[in-house]
């Protein structure tokens, strides 16, 4: 795992938005219609170039493939799961309804629901257990190192690293019907979601695992206190290091958000209740929201918390929740306090969260991403002449 050692260092959380022409076969495949499959694969390799190359440009030195060929960062390895089937998902409801926010502004997310390309609808398919769960994306997955190193091979780069999903979320998403136990369901995930982490890190990528659920479990299920979401997570920690088993910590790196959700987030779970479960983690790094004004001022947790050695902070420092561009002094002003608290060394400058985690969302635009992501890049600079004295 890189460390900010002679400056601060720069990354994202994964997802960027796809080419129009990608996104459109995308959403052919996810609906089902005829697809020209060696075409599919042709653009999601020139775009993946593409998006590197515009990493790279912007000022992003931990860079990855932005989830070209993805239709969400979840739903991607069901394709690569045996045991699994999709079922029209009669569902109307998405994915904040009876939540603690919706239950609060409910003519809010009323109103949101009725904006283009608006997020946390319900799926088209629901994905379904019905036999035994093992990995069988060997292929699929070779494609997408080979499709990152090629194009990590034409820029500058200090890393770069995979998303892949937890297996809390995984099974959180999807209905068992062929397991006795739903423990013995996530147990099965588990096992075949580590046969993909170990791939990414035996290529000589970090593995990012992608697991929201770890902070917005409190505002989706409103049944529930915070001592019994606590109890919740600390099961989630304890599945995903299982399916960390023999992985080096630090050539993972850990994010945990509170969703897709452009709403007024004011039952979002407080990163105190959680912090000492997240760094239980099995990871080197750990990236949160830290970038827009519901977080923002939680870079003070890490004044009372101690961060184990040699791991590393990935605080967003732009956010997804905006169509704002952040200056880049602003964002200067927000590393350097994490650097204060944690040390510099142990700061990387990164998002709240992808921006285009289904190809469905469009949130924030894709001119105004790469604005941010200069941004970033800019504020980075800012933030390394202020800490070290040095452009």
């Amino acid at each position: 795992m890189k460390q900010s050692v002679e400056r601060i260092l720069t990354t994202h959380v994964g997802s960027l938005p796809r080419p129009p022409d990608l996104l459109e076969m995308i959403q052919a495949k996810e609906r089902g219609e005829p697809l020209d499959t060696a075409a599919f694969a042709t653009r999601i390799k020139s775009a993946v170039a593409e998006v590197v190359q515009r990493q790279a440009e912007s000022g992003i030195d931990i860079i990855a493939d932005g989830e070209m060929g993805r239709f969400g960062f979840i739903p991607y390895v069901n394709e690569r799961l045996t045991g699994l089937e999709p079922r029209p998902n009669p569902a109307s409801e998405g994915t904040w309804a009876r939540s603690r926010e919706h239950l609060a502004f409910p003519e809010y997310y009323a109103w949101a629901a009725q904006m283009p390309g608006a997020a946390g609808g319900a799926q088209r398919n629901r994905w379904v257990c019905t036999g035994p769960i093992a990995y069988k994306g060997q292929e699929a997955l070779a494609r997408d190192i080979d499709n990152l190193k090629a194009a990590l091979g034409q820029v500058r780069s200090e890393e770069a690293f995979m998303p892949a999903v937890s297996p809390a979320q995984l099974a959180g998403w999807n209905r068992n019907e062929f397991y006795k136990t739903d423990e013995e369901f996530r147990v099965a995930v588990a096992d075949a979601l580590h046969e993909e982490y170990k791939a990414i890190v035996d290529a000589g990528l970090v593995v990012q695992i992608d697991d929201p659920q770890l902070a917005s479990h409190y505002t989706t299920h409103p049944e529930l206190d915070i001592a019994q979401c606590r109890n919740v997570a600390a099961a989630t920690v304890e599945l995903l290091n299982h399916a960390l088993t023999g992985i080096p910590p630090e050539q993972v790196r850990y994010h945990t958000c509170y969703g897709i959700n452009m709403g007024p987030r004011v039952h979002d779970l407080e990163l105190k209740h959680i912090v000492d479960i997240m760094l239980g983690i099995n990871a080197g790094a750990y990236s949160f929201e830290a970038g827009n004004p519901r977080h923002e001022h939680e870079w003070r947790v890490w004044e009372d918390v101690k961060l184990p050695e040699g791991k590393v902070l990935i605080p967003g420092v732009i956010t997804h929740g905006s169509n704002f561009v952040e200056h880049p002094e602003a964002i200067a002003q927000r590393i350097a306090r994490f650097a204060q608290a944690a040390g510099r060394e142990n700061v990387i400058a990164g998002a709240d969260c992808g921006f285009a985690s289904f190809s469905t969302t469009c949130e924030v635009h894709p001119t105004v991403v790469w604005a941010k992501l200069a941004a970033l890049g800019e504020g980075a600079r800012l933030a390394t002449k202020e800490l070290w004295g040095r452009t």
